[in-house]
């Protein structure tokens, strides 16, 4: 990589599956062009890993390396900044998995083009979006050319859903009131 990298070293807080129903990967440790899942506090955060216990992913523009790890500022900015780090610094104290989820229904990129996708993004300024342009959609789309986000279209599913149910809600508040005024 033409980009200074850390002191490489691994994370040590690669725990078991935290969902026993979901399908762990297979190997132990991370290898090049992996998915890596962090298990945030109501969130999940997700890096793609370069190799060298390094990752790519995204922090926002306006905080520190160390803040950006647990911020819930992260989730509202607009804008983000794709850095290289160490797996353990991004981690911290959260658990983690290698979790390629999307490999059955997307082919993965030969790695060399997805370590070469990462390095042109480096230390770049990219927009942000939590249900369009997230931390999922960017390695996701590192990994297969595609930006795919489970997380967002849950939240989308169910933001929809309370629009409906509030609709619903308005609509018969509606009709109720207007058969309260009738006389008979």
């Amino acid at each position: 990589m033409d980009k200074q990298r850390p002191n490489s070293a691994m994370a040590s807080n690669h725990s078991a599956d935290p969902d026993p129903s979901a399908d762990p990967e297979t190997s132990t440790e991370p290898k090049p062009g992996d998915l890596i899942e962090i298990f945030r506090s109501g969130y999940q955060h997700w890096c793609l890993y370069l190799g060298d216990g390094l990752v790519i992913n995204l922090t926002p523009v306006d905080e520190s390396q160390a803040a950006a790890m647990s911020s819930v500022k992260s989730v509202f900015s607009r804008k983000a900044v794709v850095r290289m780090q160490l797996l353990k610094e991004v981690v911290g104290n959260d658990s983690y998995r290698i979790n390629n989820k999307y490999d059955n229904n997307h082919a993965p990129l030969p790695v060399r083009e997805i370590i070469q996708r990462a390095e042109v993004l480096m230390d770049q300024e990219v927009y942000y979006d939590l249900l369009g342009s997230n931390c999922e959609h960017f390695v996701t789309l590192l990994r297969y050319g595609e930006g795919v986000s489970e997380q967002a279209s849950r939240a989308m599913g169910a933001i929809s859903l309370v629009t409906v149910a509030a609709s619903a809600f308005s609509v018969l508040g509606l009709i109720n009131t207007r058969s309260r005024n009738r006389p008979f």
